[in-house]
């Protein structure tokens, strides 16, 4: 019987010996493939896992109409290294959120309020849209070109989830638009007329 509990204490110190529960996040150190390094669990608090932004719509008054309000590592440091996060959308009538990919994450998206008609491209190019009411969910995978554009007369709103806490993000339009990259390259590239072009570089702020 001693031989057991002895055997059982051994492995329960090993096993809490081996377990590290969270990794708050050290803002003041650069981020890397494997996460931003963790605080001392001593300087742990109790908001380190707590976010209050998403309670409070974003601005919509922007050239999509929409607000995107992240919870990501480095607004909120105790999702570090736990492989999720969120995000609040908000879209004004007529808001959308173009064209883009997370090369990071998978999403899920939860309409909270009004009409979301979402999106995405697969690799092969096959189209999957649909009009969202609220309470309905809809998943896009990792990678992958989506949107989101309100459908609706009325204000939209919607929490985002992400598998990861860092999900990445790359907008087409500021790829293509919004940078120094030729205006030629880029009619050589998309087929797209050179004129409608250097408006779009004009609106988006890039140059060439």
């Amino acid at each position: 019987m001693l031989r057991v509990i002895f055997l059982l204490s051994f492995l329960l110190t090993l096993s809490n010996a081996a377990v590290q529960d969270f990794c708050v996040a050290n803002l003041k150190h650069a981020d890397t493939p494997s996460g931003y390094p963790c605080i001392r669990p001593i300087n742990v608090k109790a908001t380190d896992f707590v976010f209050t932004g998403l309670s409070t719509p974003g601005n919509t008054s922007s050239i999509i109409n929409a607000a995107v309000t992240p919870a990501f590592v480095a607004q909120f440091p105790g999702v570090n290294g736990l492989g999720l996060s969120i995000a609040r959308l908000d879209l004004a009538p007529k808001g959308v959120i173009p064209m883009h990919t997370h090369p990071g994450a998978s999403e899920i998206l939860y309409v909270l309020d009004g009409c979301i008609t979402a999106g995405f491209v697969s690799s092969s190019n096959a189209v999957y849209v649909q009009t969202l009411k609220a309470g309905q969910v809809m998943v896009f995978p990792q990678g992958l070109l989506h949107f989101q554009t309100n459908a609706g007369a009325s204000t939209a709103a919607a929490i985002v989830s992400f598998s990861s806490p860092n999900p990445g993000l790359q907008i087409l339009d500021f790829a293509l638009f919004a940078n120094g990259l030729p205006t030629e390259l880029v009619a050589a590239t998309t087929f797209l007329d050179a004129a409608q072009i250097k408006k779009l570089k004009g609106v988006l702020g890039g140059t060439g």
